[in-house]
């Protein structure tokens, strides 16, 4: 009874570590291209797109120590 529950509670978890994962890469593309698109970014962008790769990063190590795969 008690280790069902951790197969349950792993399953949860790796589904909100996915959701934010797709959520990250999303906002990563989008400073990614707003950082492009810009003539003459200021630190304060510069800094915010790298923050935001970072994350991004970070979650994708995690999913991929947790070995999360995606099945769509």
């Amino acid at each position: 009874m008690l280790f069902r529950r951790k197969g349950k509670l792993r399953k949860e978890f790796d589904d909100k570590l996915l959701s934010q994962f797709h959520g990250m890469k999303k906002h990563w593309l989008s400073e990614k291209s707003i950082l492009e698109k810009s003539f003459d970014p200021s630190d304060e962008v510069i800094c915010a797109a790298k923050l935001t790769e970072a994350k991004y990063f970070f979650l994708f190590k995690e999913a991929k120590e947790r070995n999360i795969r995606l099945l769509k």
